[in-house]
């Protein structure tokens, strides 16, 4: 009998993750993509996780598995495909730059991932999204597409504005968490960014860590900086407390 149940509850958190926590397969235009969903409570705040440019790995289920154990439903999209995952540079630098070079598509499934999110119960109505890296840039499209989010984080994103937008539409406000070190997205990117969010009367927080490179957030990485991740983790989960109820 004892096998029987654990064979039955095994069944129940297979799939699509619906029944449980766990890989979730949705299609956007008959194409197949596999997010992740950590649900909690009933009605749980939501955050919608973006994930860097080499896929959804385990990197992003560990920051999710952070957020779920603060009480947070927490949803990662998956911009490039089920069973994408690029492993070398110019894979990573094809799959981002056909995004980037088709804005309209890129909204589309950023789009599809909160459908998603909001089928497996989401609470979409008070969610934040966040991002890593290009995880990051995706975020902040998003922002300028005028999504109805609370919130939008970027952890050392792009922070380039591409030609033709702009963030009059933006609904939440907007937090940036950079390394001054970075040599990738460079502090005059970062004040260019300052000066447009204050000029189009955007809400927004921008903060640097000294010391810290791109990528200062992965574990692991020779970019890892434990004082400016330990840091910007903190002030993302303050700000969370803050803009989710």
């Amino acid at each position: 009998m004892r096998m029987i149940v654990l064979l039955f509850f095994c069944l129940l958190h297979a799939g699509n993750g619906f029944a449980g926590n766990g890989p979730v397969r949705y299609t956007i235009q008959d194409e197949t993509f596999e997010g992740y969903f950590l649900r909690s409570a009933a009605d749980a705040p939501l955050v919608i996780l973006v994930h860097d440019w080499d896929g959804l790995t385990d990197y992003e289920i560990k920051r999710a598995e952070m957020l779920n154990a603060l009480g947070y439903a927490v949803f990662a999209v998956d911009l490039f495909g089920a069973g994408i995952r690029p492993k070398d540079i110019e894979e990573r630098k094809q799959r981002t730059g056909t995004l980037y070079n088709d804005r309209p598509r890129f909204r589309a499934l950023l789009q599809g991932g909160l459908q998603a999110a909001k089928e497996q119960g989401g609470n979409i109505a008070n969610s934040v999204a966040m991002g890593y890296c290009f995880g990051g840039a995706a975020v902040l499209e998003w922002a300028r597409a005028g999504a109805a989010f609370k919130g939008f984080v970027s952890f050392h994103g792009g922070l380039d504005v591409p030609e033709g937008q702009n963030y009059k539409a933006t609904q939440g406000n907007i937090l940036i968490l950079h390394g001054t070190a970075d040599t990738a997205v460079t502090m005059t990117q970062f004040a260019a960014l300052a000066e447009q969010l204050e000029h189009e009367g955007v809400r927004h927080e921008m903060i640097t860590y000294s010391g810290a490179p791109h990528a200062f957030t992965v574990f692991g990485s020779e970019r890892y900086r434990e004082d400016a991740d330990s840091k910007s983790w903190r002030r993302f989960t303050e700000y969370l407390a803050e803009t989710l109820r």
